[in-house]
């Protein structure tokens, strides 16, 4: 019988037990971004990208390395193809049991599909809606080579609700690169045991580094 029991358990990983913490560099460009340390080996996944990051008063600069050619991307289906989805939290709560206003999710194509390259797909509850940020202000470059591709992401301050880091010196971070035809990469926690984009308290810390 209690084999049995242990069968129908959901395996835990080293990730389950502990507190993911990281610092990220004050960066007014792309040269001088943190990178993310990797989780893949600790959630039992492929590594084939990389995100380094990096703040300013102005908002949040990130950039994505993927170690595999691009081949598509599509919307609304973003994860059947190429995409990269982040996950915000400017006031990085974990007591939360639920998405506050504070916490963002947005959606990135490496190509547009029709007019969509950019979305914020945040759901709150009732009493925390506010308007989502105007895709348009969300910059986004690509490049493209024959064994990888690159973004280059500026998410000003005014997508971030509550970003103020003079006040307040943690982001909750998470992200998930989805690929054409194969399982996606997360950080920190995995949608296979955990709806990531509900689950902010699980979402790793990002001090902001010094000026």
């Amino acid at each position: 019988m209690a084999d049995e029991v242990l069968e129908r358990l959901e395996p835990l990983f080293p990730l389950d037990f502990f507190a993911l913490s990281f610092e990220i560099a004050y960066a007014k460009t792309f040269r001088h971004l943190s990178p993310l340390p990797t989780t893949a080996s600790f959630l039992n996944e492929d590594s084939f990208a990389e995100l380094s990051m990096g703040w300013n008063d102005e908002g949040v600069l990130c950039e994505l390395l993927v170690h595999k050619p691009f081949e598509e991307c599509f919307f609304p289906r973003f994860s059947d193809g190429d995409a990269l989805e982040l996950f915000f939290d400017t006031r990085d709560l974990k007591t939360a049991g639920f998405l506050t206003r504070f916490c963002h999710h947005f959606l990135i194509l490496p190509q547009a599909v029709g007019e969509i390259r950019v979305q914020e797909l945040t759901h709150f509850r009732t009493e925390d809606a506010h308007p989502l940020c105007d895709p348009d202000e969300i910059k986004v470059e690509a490049k493209f080579g024959k064994r990888e591709y690159q973004l280059q992401i500026t998410i000003p301050s005014n997508c971030l609700h509550g970003y103020d880091p003079t006040s307040f010196e943690r982001l909750g971070v998470s992200y998930r690169v989805h690929r054409f035809k194969g399982e996606p990469q997360h950080f920190s926690i995995s949608s296979k045991y955990y709806t990531v984009e509900q689950e902010a308290a699980l979402w790793s810390s990002a001090k902001l580094g010094k000026k």
